[in-house]
């Protein structure tokens, strides 16, 4: 199976994938034109559990938008330095490989706001 249609299987199912600093870019390509929601966290952060079956409601949601977590881990540490990462939660929306978008925090509100406006644009 292609990236791609991996891809297209779990937006279909809802789903979240989780992601790692050599599959993150990769995925994000093969999304073409797609939103990409990325959920970056830590195992130990309490807010991050709290956003977590809430990312997961909007990824069952929100069909047309790939949802992506990496857990900020030493082992990813070089890309969530790349993405500019300076609290968890962070979570980066991008269009056409690049951010547009970022919402630090647990703001579910906000976040939805930030979704639904790079759909609409």
């Amino acid at each position: 199976m292609t990236v791609r249609s991996n891809l297209d299987t779990a937006a279909a199912l809802g789903q979240v994938t989780e992601v790692n600093k050599d599959t993150f870019w990769p995925i994000v390509k093969a999304a073409g034109d797609k939103a990409v929601v990325l959920d970056m966290y830590t195992q130990w952060c309490g807010p991050c559990k709290v956003m977590a079956p809430k990312f997961q409601e909007l990824s069952e949601k929100y069909l047309d938008v790939v949802f992506l977590k990496l857990d900020c881990n030493q082992e990813n540490k070089p890309l969530a330095k790349e993405l500019g990462i300076k609290v968890v939660p962070t979570f980066k929306i991008l269009k056409d490989g690049k951010v547009v978008k970022e919402v630090t925090g647990a703001k579910f509100d906000d976040l939805v706001f930030a979704i639904e406006n790079v759909r609409s644009s």
